[in-house]
């Protein structure tokens, strides 16, 4: 299932708005959590429409691809994503292709785990051995798209350059209005876009830490969040980042991995 969350997304800002100002917060402070706020694509178990994302199992490589060095994640149909729903550009067609092991060794450039083939490409199933995995295989078919946003921390590091205890508690309350504003939304486990799962560290923050060259150009490309059955990661959390002159050249080689749990 499919659900345009267009004008939800609009109601929820309305909706924000109103709880802010009964709480007596800042307008141009509220604007400004507003304006900060991202676009992404989220998935879950269950619904009835066709499987964007296909968790787990085994990948279906071209002939000619190197083995991956890490199990698959989550296959993405990428025919059947929202344009623009990510709020960056993604292929339009073909498969997106994800790979991680759930380990905290996990982190840095990572060339192959992410892969992109192309619509009407050969493949066949690969079987490889890795350390982990294969995970199990899901299809996950509820989809839909909003507005997302940052960690309440992260937003106040951003926001000021220096911020006291008062504008932390700011930032505490806006992202309290605007989760009370957001209604119920489904546990999604695997989305593409959107702001970060801050557990300890920001993954953004660590990848522009690694990359000061580039650190505005780094954006979240895929987040995990590990099921049950990883028992290695407990509440495990994987993103995959990516400089945003990489992806719209498509050079997904060069992405960017954080595990934290």
């Amino acid at each position: 299932m499919t659900d345009d969350q267009d004008d939800p997304n609009a109601d929820r800002v309305g909706r924000f708005r109103a709880e802010a100002a009964s709480r007596g917060l800042p307008a141009a402070e509220v604007e400004e959590w507003i304006r900060a706020t991202a676009p992404g694509v989220y998935f879950a178990d269950g619904g009835d429409g066709p499987p964007v994302v296909t968790t787990g199992g085994h990948p279906a490589l071209p002939e000619d691809a190197p083995d991956p060095e890490h199990p698959l994640v989550a296959s993405v149909d990428c025919g059947l994503l929202p344009p623009g729903g990510a709020g960056f550009p993604l292929p339009r067609d073909g498969r997106l292709l994800f790979f991680a092991d759930p380990d905290l060794g996990f982190r840095g450039p990572l060339s192959g785990a992410v892969r992109h083939v192309p619509a009407g490409t050969p493949v066949a199933e690969r079987r490889v051995e890795t350390t982990y995995g294969p995970f199990a295989a899901r299809e996950t078919r509820r989809m839909w798209h909003h507005l997302s946003a940052a960690d309440a921390e992260t937003y106040a590091e951003g926001r000021w350059e220096d911020p006291d205890d008062e504008q932390y508690e700011l930032a505490e309350e806006l992202e309290s209005a605007w989760t009370e504003a957001g209604g119920s939304w489904p546990v999604w486990s695997f989305a593409l876009g959107g702001h970060p799962v801050v557990l300890h560290d920001d993954p953004v923050l660590v990848a522009r830490d690694d990359d000061p060259e580039h650190a505005g150009d780094w954006v979240p490309l895929a987040t995990w969040r590990c099921p049950q059955e990883v028992e290695s990661l407990d509440g495990g959390v994987v993103t995959w980042l990516i400089r945003r002159t990489d992806l719209t050249a498509g050079r997904f080689e060069r992405v960017y991995g954080y595990v934290d749990m």
